[in-house]
């Protein structure tokens, strides 16, 4: 089974990649994209007309499209972004918008309501936090976004919290995590 892993992650010793590399260990196989090495352009003027006019030609042979296909054609999804500044980095919105392609990820019916093209059957949303970890401002937003536009109903939240408030074990809170969401769980 192929898993797409999508690393928001840009420290090196990065708590949430260590969780998700955790869970990966447990998936298998799996293609990384690290989200800091894409360069990926969020979205203008410029770059939407020419997607507009690429989709509405049904021509996906542009790289624009390149990271849709990849996550279109995942059989599952794990996505590592730190929970910093109230919600995920800025390079998975922008991720996002380079990857929703009405014809690749989804697509609308007569009616204007979104349908997901998406193969995926499980996506992971894996995060960490300093303090208390509030899943409205990261995963909830993503969980609604791929359960409505790219059709991946099932997912799961995998997190790790307050690892940085005084008196608190971050070792021993990511330990345990990993314990008790990951070790002792079946995922398939």
């Amino acid at each position: 089974m192929m898993t797409l892993y999508i690393n928001a992650c840009v420290r090196p010793k990065s708590r949430t990649n260590r969780l998700a590399h955790a869970l990966l260990d447990r998936l298998g196989d799996f293609d990384e994209i690290r989200l800091d090495g894409l360069r990926l352009e969020p979205m203008t003027a410029e770059r939407l007309a020419l997607r507009t006019e690429l989709m509405t030609k049904g021509d996906f042979s542009d790289p624009i499209f390149d990271q849709a296909k990849k996550f279109a054609s995942a059989e599952h999804i794990v996505i590592a972004a730190p929970f910093w500044d109230l919600s995920f980095p800025a390079e998975l919105k922008t991720y996002i918008e380079n990857i929703f392609v009405v014809g690749l990820t989804s697509v609308y019916d007569e009616n204007g309501v979104p349908h997901g093209l998406c193969k995926a059957k499980k996506l992971w949303y894996v995060t960490t936090a300093g303090g208390y970890f509030d899943p409205r401002f990261g995963y909830d937003y993503i969980k609604e976004l791929v359960g409505h536009y790219f059709g991946i109903s099932d997912t799961e939240l995998i997190y790790a919290e307050c690892l940085d408030l005084i008196g608190k074990d971050a070792e021993f809170i990511l330990s345990e995590t990993i314990k008790n969401k990951i070790d002792d769980k079946s995922f398939f």
